[in-house]
């Protein structure tokens, strides 16, 4: 398996936790995004990647270039332990929480939309850093809504051990704390998160662990 990754990427981020968790070895290919006007943008790795975007997951003959994709295709091929709970309720939640993150938070605060905003808008470094945490904090308060409501809601976004939704969250919290979000001000998102960070899956997924750390 090689993964094709950035350092502090979030989707990246999401595939590496969901690797550690399932206990699967892995090639670390490091894509600067931000060298030589993004390692990600040229030809080399668009014979990749058509999208030009971290991260790329290969397998035998497959290539998967969106972390949802290649996390649920890890599931499938991989199912021990499980990254989705056994009901068909209990699945359709846990990609649910993802996809608050995924959908309607991580896309807008994506390093191209940023960079097209600065280019074609005029938006200065603190207008940048107010859009991005105008976004983070709209999308967790929608967040911790759906977690404070959830029956089956555990120690974990949903149940007793880390879903894919927990993939998803704390690399969101990681970006939300980059930009000097209080996120204990949702506390649910809060108790989560510090309860994932200790596992050693997490822990050594994190941006400050990879061979690519600046």
């Amino acid at each position: 398996m090689k993964l094709y990754t950035y350092f502090r990427s979030s989707a990246a981020y999401r595939v590496r936790i969901a690797l550690n968790l399932k206990g699967l070895p892995y090639e670390a290919v490091p894509v600067h995004l931000l060298r030589g006007g993004g390692e990600q943008l040229q030809d080399a790795y668009r014979n990749i990647n058509p999208s030009g975007l971290v991260p790329s997951f290969q397998d035998d003959w497959i290539t998967l270039s969106q972390s949802m994709a290649i996390i649920e295709y890890l599931e499938e091929t991989h199912p021990q332990p499980a990254l989705l709970p056994q009901d068909a309720a209990g699945r359709a939640r846990v990609r649910e929480l993802a996809q608050v993150i995924a959908c309607d938070i991580h896309p807008l605060n994506n390093l191209r939309v940023l960079g097209y905003l600065v280019k074609h808008h005029g938006l200065d470094e603190q207008g940048k850093k107010e859009w991005y945490r105008h976004w983070i904090i709209e999308g967790f308060r929608s967040l911790e809504a759906h977690l404070a409501r959830d029956p089956g809601a555990g120690p974990f976004c949903h149940g007793d051990h880390p879903t894919i939704a927990d993939c998803f969250l704390v690399p969101q919290v990681f970006n939300a704390q980059r930009f000097d979000i209080d996120v204990a001000a949702y506390p649910n998102i809060c108790r989560i998160n510090s309860l994932c960070i200790e596992l050693p899956a997490f822990k050594s997924a994190h941006p400050s662990q990879q061979p690519d750390t600046e």
